[in-house]
């Protein structure tokens, strides 16, 4: 359901330095990021590994690893420092509005952009033909574009009926409210935003349901 797509830009300079996912780690040191004695954030323990396996110090992860969580760390310590926050373009606006209100002055780089590629919908198809026992939702982007197949084949209302009979996975809150937005509920959320832990339960509970 997506594909990455740089944009070529770096981070900028300043006080912090925000990295939201392993990809957005990988892009900016490829196009030459490095630190300069920044506090480095990574919003959890994956973004976290991706820089240390570069050799990167990472001062700050949230114990709570969603962009509020970064917020509630870091709002007693910002007020008038300047944040680089880089990551997609499809970041939501919960770490900037939050950090501007804890003082802090921030920009934002858009390392890349998540595009729906042309030879999408094969899982679209299988969820409408009754094929799938689950389905794992990745990010907001990927419901978005699940659903815009969909509708553009004018069966949003099939996938829907074939959903409720299909277990449901979702990595994180935002994933999960971009499915209740289209009346799809969720049957298993992970504790932490492993992929391996989402499929290992969806697995479990496929297992439990036919059991």
């Amino acid at each position: 359901m997506l594909t990455i797509c740089p944009t070529g830009q770096i981070p900028h300079q300043a006080d912090y330095c925000i990295f939201t996912s392993k990809t957005g780690v990988e892009l900016a040191v490829k196009q030459g990021w490095r630190s300069e004695g920044e506090t480095v954030c990574a919003v959890g323990p994956q973004t976290a590994t991706a820089l240390r396996e570069r050799e990167y110090s990472v001062n700050v992860v949230p114990s709570t690893f969603t962009s509020a969580g970064l917020v509630e760390e870091l709002s007693d310590h910002v007020e008038g420092q300047t944040i680089e926050i880089a990551r997609s373009a499809h970041g939501s606006n919960v770490l900037i509005q939050g950090l501007e209100e804890a003082g802090a002055v921030v920009h934002e780089t858009h390392l890349y952009r998540l595009e729906r590629p042309s030879t999408a919908g094969q899982s679209v198809s299988l969820t409408v033909e009754g094929e799938l026992d689950g389905i794992l939702f990745t990010s907001p982007k990927t419901v978005r574009h699940f659903f815009d197949i969909a509708t553009e084949r004018n069966s949003t209302s099939a996938l829907q009926r074939e959903l409720k009979e299909t277990t449901v996975g979702a990595i994180g809150a935002p994933t999960e409210r971009a499915l209740h937005t289209e009346d799809i509920g969720v049957d298993v959320k992970p504790d932490s935003v492993s992929f391996e832990q989402l499929a290992e339960n969806v697995v479990r509970r496929i297992d439990d349901k036919q059991g």
